[in-house]
């Protein structure tokens, strides 16, 4: 079930409002017992099959950690740690990796061994890794609280169940467990209503417009592209992973908030990040803190000396691009943050003992376009469906296919189109109306995630998630969200305009992941 569909909207929220409602007159268990059934429900409505994968995943987890929790300090508990975490691996890697190994074995080795063509469950990535973080807590001592309903909510909480954020279980049980939580409060819809309207406009009204141009550009039998076409739907894929991913996250913390319960903060307007490293602490941050506090720390993070730092980070970028996708289309673009990460601390290091300073206005805004020029091309890679296709989208982005205008474009520039000409700009005929929507799209977007605020300083005032704004940008933002009628007939028109924007539902590009 999408939260950008008329099913969601009109039948299934408001049917787990009501009975939430009313259930939660009979404690906060009966309250939990009812979201982590109609979260079942949610996960059931995509493929009923898959449901008694996601329940067994969570009982097994959950025995673990209860053996773990009693056994802390024991060489019992690495043993049951080491054992969970095989298991889950082990499910992840045969329903999202099966065919991928085989394929691969099938090119180096020479055999023609037949693919599994294994459905891959939804979300399975996201639950598998929010159980290997409660594993991993339960071991250090972390988890304090773990009945078996709030066990389950904790998973298959419907708001974050199959695309994130990643959960930690110290965040959400104190919440599950916390009576103020169980009953519904006015400020709490209204700050989550507005935050979800938010978060779908991102999607329906600005996400979905701009996939026509970027599919166009991806697709296997497209033509080689030329300059111009290139940039422009590498351009819109760019900012419709941006607006779909993150009005996605809007959307969840905006649905949970309807409940009280605050999910983490997962992005921070990354685009305008100074450097890699900023970007990747505000582009889809509760799984770059996945990967620092349970992949990158345990390889031994900084400890062993500047080598082994590049290899464990190189390593836990390639894996984190692993996870994305089977295939090596997401290993080269995770080597490929790997290796901007590498170079950005290598650079910080040599621009130490520069003589020269750039104006600090200058060096801010050349360093926030190389880095944005850096993510653009890896998202090539990301993007693509084969290593063709990319290679053939590199060629347009590097002017190979040479530069071209729509006809319709060319025809009223005068003098100015044989200067064109002359440069190596020629015109072609068709499709202009695609190139005109797909760069008039990229250039709104662009206005958007650079000058705009992002959802969380817009709204906090109410302290929308369980993170704070990066930078501080919050206290300067103008455009501070508040409980008062102006705001609230805002949030309507958008929430209404989205409404009327659902004719075609479309899923979120996470969802694949």
């Amino acid at each position: 079930m999408l939260f950008n569909s008329y099913a969601f909207l009109l039948f299934y929220l408001p049917v787990v409002l009501a009975g939430f409602a009313v259930a939660a007159r009979f404690g906060k268990r009966v309250g939990a017992g009812w979201l982590a059934a109609c979260s079942l429900a949610f996960y059931a409505w995509w493929d009923y099959r898959y449901l008694a994968l996601l329940v067994a995943s969570i009982c097994v987890n959950y025995v673990l950690g209860v053996q773990i929790c009693r056994h802390i300090g024991k060489p019992r508990a690495r043993q049951i740690l080491g054992l969970g975490v095989v298991l889950d691996l082990a499910l992840l890697a045969y329903y999202k990796y099966a065919d991928f190994f085989i394929s691969s074995a099938d090119a180096v080795l020479g055999q023609h061994w037949p693919l599994l063509h294994v459905v891959l469950p939804i979300g399975i990535s996201f639950f598998t890794f929010t159980q290997i973080a409660f594993l991993v807590d339960a071991y250090v001592g972390l988890v304090a609280e773990y009945r078996f309903v709030n066990y389950v909510l904790f998973v298959s909480y419907f708001p974050h169940l199959v695309a994130g954020p990643v959960l930690h279980h110290r965040e959400m049980m104190p919440q599950f467990d916390d009576e103020r939580n169980y009953v519904l409060r006015a400020e709490n819809f209204a700050v989550g209503l507005t935050i979800f309207a938010i978060g779908l406009a991102k999607k329906v009204l600005i996400a979905d417009n701009l996939s026509e141009g970027a599919n166009a550009l991806f697709a296997v039998d497209a033509a080689p592209p030329s300059l111009l076409i290139a940039w422009g739907g590498t351009l819109a894929y760019t900012f419709q992973l941006y607006f779909d991913f993150s009005g996605y996250s809007d959307m969840a913390i905006g649905l949970s908030r309807l409940f009280g319960v605050k999910l983490p903060l997962n992005f921070a307007s990354p685009y305008k990040a100074v450097n890699i490293q900023v970007f990747w602490r505000c582009w889809h941050m509760t799984l770059s803190r996945f990967l620092r506090d349970y992949l990158y720390i345990p390889l031994g993070g900084n400890r062993h000396g500047p080598l082994r730092r590049r290899i464990n980070l190189f390593t836990t970028m390639a894996l984190g691009g692993l996870w994305h996708g089977a295939g090596w289309n997401f290993a080269i673009w995770g080597a490929l943050h790997g290796a901007y990460l590498i170079l950005h601390q290598a650079w910080q290091r040599l621009v130490a003992h520069l003589p020269l300073e750039l104006p600090r206005g200058l060096a801010r805004l050349l360093s926030a376009g190389l880095t944005f020029l850096c993510v653009v091309l890896a998202w090539v890679f990301f993007r693509a469906p084969t290593l063709d296709v990319a290679r053939r989208v590199f060629a347009g982005l590097s002017g190979c296919n040479g530069a071209a205008l729509p006809e319709a474009l060319v025809s009223r520039l005068g003098g100015l189109a044989l200067v064109l000409d002359r440069a190596g700009i020629h015109s072609f005929l068709g499709g202009g109306a695609m190139f005109f929507s797909t760069w008039q799209w990229v250039l709104g977007a662009a206005c958007i995630a650079f000058l705009a605020p992002n959802t969380q300083q817009i709204m906090c005032r109410f302290d929308p998630a369980l993170a704070t704004a990066i930078d501080g940008g919050a206290a300067r933002v103008r455009m501070q969200w508040a409980l008062r009628r102006r705001d609230a007939l805002l949030a309507g028109l958008l929430l209404a305009a989205c409404v009327l924007a659902l004719s075609r539902p479309t899923e979120f590009l996470y969802f694949q992941f």
